[in-house]
């Protein structure tokens, strides 16, 4: 049995979706900045596509939402468009985000800081989210950005995006927040929630890989990503790609609609609570960060004496996908941010395995996944009490069994 339980790195598309993209690779393939009927033609699923965007996450009609690659691009662009808006001509030189961000923020502001930015990165608390009031007492009269996540991607908490929102604007200081792992689990309203942009990719919450948006607030004044075109209002010039634009709209629109976001609060919920009650069975194991105040799909378990390459070895032999945290991290598993902050327990492991979930995740799959789980723990703490313990050591035993 495939059990797929790695859906915060990317998800399954919804063939739904796919049926919508269908028509734009060989069908409708007109650029839609021509002026021939095979170029308008794609007018009408693109005016629709941004329609599910602007409903998805509340946005107003004179708002922006700019067509991405990704949420890391639009990260990217929110960081070092302030730089150059906001940084360079003088006026502000502070940048505040927190320590558990993607990396997509954490690499951009490490870049700003050899170019002289001041960056604070601020801690989270014991429960592992970062407090409004932090935020608060960080803001200086030199502050250009707050960028703070919506939704942590290894731990699932959310942050109180509302509240940091509002100090925000108190303060004159604008406020980014990567709602990437949000969108599609919890409810998303960006007139709520007070933001001036959000980050987000399609493929988190069950769209196609390489298109993502960035929403921005009417005002927000931000420097061209690229140039060379007047497409999306000569913010991101390059033509559209329009089967991506469709596909990301409909997918919006099925994640974030009413009876969607209940079933993943309650069905897809359920099943990760099943999940992870059954893995805190086993002795001497801990949920990472909390288990209040959470996305419904994800969790991030420490298991004391079992290293989590070679847990996710195990399990991926017996089809079971999980991961050690953010895929973008991955080359360095024992890289987690979270665990990071939350510093190295001796009587712990020190890489948590994180299981995330999606609507298409079955109760036969969680039981099949409690039932492998335990095995592997079993039989990788009997290998670690056998001999010297190495990660090199759980490997090799693995491959030879």
């Amino acid at each position: 049995m495939q059990v797929y339980l790695d859906n915060n790195a990317t998800t399954k598309v919804d063939e739904k979706v796919f049926e919508e993209m269908t028509p734009f690779f060989c069908e409708m393939y007109g650029n839609p900045n021509s002026l021939h009927s095979v170029g308008s033609a794609t007018h009408p699923k693109i005016a629709e596509a941004f329609d599910y965007l602007y409903e998805g996450i509340n946005a107003d009609d004179e708002d922006d939402i700019i067509i991405t690659a990704n949420a890391t691009e639009a990260n990217n662009w929110v960081v070092k468009s302030v730089w150059l808006d906001r940084i360079l001509d003088g006026e502000k030189n502070h940048i505040i985000t927190s320590e558990v961000e993607h990396p997509a923020i954490t690499a951009a502001c490490n870049y700003l800081e050899k170019k002289g930015v001041d960056i604070t990165y601020l801690t989270v608390n014991e429960e592992g989210v970062l407090e409004a009031d932090a935020v608060a007492d960080a803001i200086r009269e030199d502050t250009a950005l707050v960028s703070v996540m919506w939704a942590n991607n290894e731990t699932g908490k959310l942050f109180p995006i509302k509240e940091i929102g509002a100090i925000c604007k108190e303060k004159g200081v604008l406020f980014h927040s990567d709602a990437t792992q949000a969108i599609g689990k919890v409810k998303v309203d960006v007139q709520d929630a007070g933001v001036d942009m959000i980050s987000f990719s399609a493929h988190k919450f069950h769209g196609p890989k390489g298109v993502g948006g960035l929403y921005i607030k009417k005002g927000v004044q931000l420097s061209p990503y690229m140039h060379g075109g007047e497409q999306m209002d000569g913010r991101r010039a390059g033509t559209l790609d329009v089967a991506s634009i469709v596909g990301m709209g409909k997918a919006m629109q099925l994640a974030t609609n009413t009876m969607a976001l209940a079933y993943e609060i309650n069905h897809v919920g359920m099943l990760r609570d099943k999940l992870e009650k059954a893995i805190l069975k086993i002795p001497d194991t801990i949920v990472i960060g909390d288990t209040k105040n959470r996305t419904p799909n994800t969790t991030l378990i420490s298991i004391k004496g079992v290293e989590g390459e070679a847990m996710l070895w195990d399990l991926n032999k017996n089809g079971i996908s999980a991961s050690t945290g953010s895929a973008c991290a991955s080359e360095d598993l024992e890289a987690n941010p979270v665990m990071n902050a939350f510093g190295s327990d001796s009587e712990l492991a020190h890489t948590g395995i994180r299981f995330s979930l999606s609507r298409f995740n079955t109760e036969e799959q969680i039981d099949y996944a409690i039932e492998k789980i335990k095995e592997a723990v079993e039989r990788l703490r009997s290998i670690s009490s056998s001999y010297a313990y190495t990660p090199k050591n759980h490997v090799s035993e693995l491959e030879h069994n």
